[in-house]
């Protein structure tokens, strides 16, 4: 099913990344679960069928596209597997775009065609353990000035693609009691000298997705990969969360999207007192309800993508966008639960085994309610820029 908003090439795109995804990741995705699997080859692979730099300009090797664009193909390969879709949006957006949009000439040049060749893979840095919705104020990793690097100590966690990355977007303290200022980004090479995988993390869902808790333990960074400018790394993260909520809400959807699809198949076939349950009126009304919700999610999820997509990057961070894209996240996110919810229901006990693909996104989608901003975090983003 498509959207009034989306132009004819729009849909022939995810009509193509969704029977990609459906044929070579919606394989894997059992796997992933089960074992934590990663397809090291997958990443290449999308790149050579060019679904690697989305937004970035095909001089740096990308595909020139639109965050509309992105979001599409995210909500396309969610539907099939979202622990990867994870993955890639978290290296195709929250890394590669990011150095992108903020980045010097020379670190566009240096990291970006690998990273667009799926050669290099990027994860972005800024949760630490005491430091989670309140990620700048209470940093505690700091990088210090010495000749021309800089020396940075400390430690990040849920970093997503952490176990398999080759750069880092890092967030260091360069000021002290600067509170939520003072801050730095810094591209990291993970061969640096100092850097480690304390540990890979093991969620309740997106399992395959790699989550890791990383160390830097005297890393010395040249200052030529300072993303930005010194000590305004507040900026960076500002200009890139809007974008990340608005891609993160795809994922919502597209496990919403594959869940309905599950429910209305399997209620369809499954029998009890000599006929289909499709036949009960309360079977009924959950499916239509699911049907309502992922519609909904699906016009709001597209707009605000869409509005992502036109705006300046001077605009991110605050003003209307910065609630809308708040919204759609909180929207799609909630929305999702109470889908998954239901999907679960009309499945019964086979919805409840661990090895069954609804229970599967089912334990998914708590993430989507505290990831990239808390459920709590973005009401009040949300009623900030409402009420002033």
């Amino acid at each position: 099913m498509g959207s009034f908003l989306l132009a004819d090439e729009q849909v022939a795109l995810q009509e193509y990344a969704d029977h990609y995804a459906r044929r070579e990741l919606y394989p894997l995705a059992s796997k992933m679960d089960a074992d934590e699997y990663w397809p090291k080859e997958a990443m290449p692979e999308l790149a050579r069928l060019g679904f690697m730099g989305m937004t970035i300009p095909e001089q740096y090797g990308g595909a020139g596209l639109s965050i509309l664009d992105a979001g599409l193909v995210l909500q396309a390969f969610s539907r099939w597997n979202h622990a990867f879709a994870l993955s890639w949006i978290a290296h195709d957006n929250l890394c590669a775009n990011n150095i992108f949009i903020n980045g010097s000439e020379y670190l566009r040049e240096r990291y970006l065609p690998a990273m667009c060749r799926g050669e290099s893979i990027g994860c972005l840095a800024l949760t630490e353990p005491g430091a989670g919705s309140d990620a700048l104020g209470s940093m505690k990793t700091s990088a210090v000035s010495e000749g021309d690097a800089f020396v940075i100590n400390g430690t990040k966690l849920y970093i997503t693609n952490g176990p398999v990355s080759d750069v880092c977007l890092l967030y260091a303290k360069t000021q002290k009691d600067k509170g939520s200022k003072g801050i730095t980004a810094f591209v990291v090479e993970t061969s640096t000298p100092g850097f480690s995988v304390a540990q890979k993390l093991t969620k309740m869902g997106f399992r395959g997705s790699q989550t890791a808790e990383l160390v830097f333990d005297n890393v010395r960074v040249p200052k030529e990969n300072i993303v930005g400018e010194l000590h305004q790394g507040h900026r960076v993260v500002m200009s890139g969360l809007d974008l990340e909520r608005a891609l993160i809400a795809p994922i919502s959807l597209g496990i919403a999207e594959r869940a309905l699809e599950l429910s209305v198949d399997y209620v369809k076939t499954r029998q009890q007192f000599g006929k289909t349950i499709s036949s009960f009126q309360m079977v009924q009304s959950h499916i239509a309800d699911m049907y309502v919700w992922v519609e909904t999610m699906r016009s709001f999820c597209h707009q605000v993508l869409k509005e992502a997509s036109e705006i300046d990057k001077s605009d991110a961070g605050q003003g209307e966008i910065h609630a809308r894209t708040a919204a759609s996240v909180m929207y799609c996110a909630n929305t999702s639960a109470k889908v998954l919810d239901l999907a679960v229901q009309v499945h019964g006990g086979s919805g409840y085994i661990w090895e069954s693909e609804v229970n599967r996104l089912f334990r998914a989608i708590k993430l989507l309610e505290i990831g990239a901003g808390t459920t709590e975090v973005r009401k009040m983003i949300i009623a900030e820029e409402l009420l002033g």
